[in-house]
């Protein structure tokens, strides 16, 4: 319904912030490193949102950037991740590390986040590589990969976080043509693509 929200900010907690657009308090629940991130009381922010509606209840949760939001619209596509448990993660892994460590198989990476053990983990994994493929199945036409891309294992490596991510190879070839990508971790990359992509 709100794709995002611009206005002043109200009023900033631990777990929720207050953005007042024409006299209209949104209350937007996000993760504490993203309200750390905000600006001081009285500032005009702009906020990406996601509306989760359950029977009894109808809340907002913010981002500061589209990644973050595409990173909880993953998670709480992984049976057994509610938008609670989503927004914890946020506040210790950003999405280039997430990303990178469901395409690495990295399970102790996300089974540092508070609330993940091992089972967890290791379904998030599972779930997103699956998705990841249907939608490879699914979009067949895309272009095929440059031999650059091909030839050098860390981009293909951020090639497939990025689309973990839910961008385009069509897009992220695109941004990695503009990257000088020498001596880059994968990592690197994706922050650097993650820059260009946000713009």
């Amino acid at each position: 319904m709100f794709s995002y929200i611009k206005g002043t900010l109200e009023v900033k907690t631990i777990n929720y912030i207050v953005v007042d657009v024409n006299g209209i308090g949104f209350k937007i629940f996000m993760s504490e490193s993203a309200i750390q991130r905000l600006g001081e009381i009285g500032q005009t922010v702009k906020i990406y949102t996601y509306m989760n509606v359950k029977e009894d209840e109808i809340s907002l949760y913010g981002f500061i950037t589209n990644e973050e939001l595409r990173m909880f619209e993953l998670l709480i596509s992984v049976s057994g991740v509610g938008a609670k448990s989503a927004i914890t993660m946020l506040s210790v892994i950003t999405p280039s590390k997430f990303a990178l460590a469901v395409i690495s198989n990295d399970v102790k990476t996300l089974t540092k986040i508070p609330g993940i053990g091992q089972k967890s983990a290791q379904r998030i994994i599972l779930e997103l590589k699956d998705k990841l493929k249907t939608e490879e199945a699914i979009k067949s036409n895309d272009i095929a990969i440059t031999t650059n891309i091909v030839e050098n294992n860390n981009l293909e490596e951020a090639v497939q976080a990025l689309k973990v991510l839910g961008y385009t190879r069509q897009e992220i070839e695109k941004v990695l043509s503009k990257i000088d990508i020498n001596s880059l971790t994968v990592e690197d990359i994706i922050r650097k693509a993650l820059s260009f992509l946000g713009m």
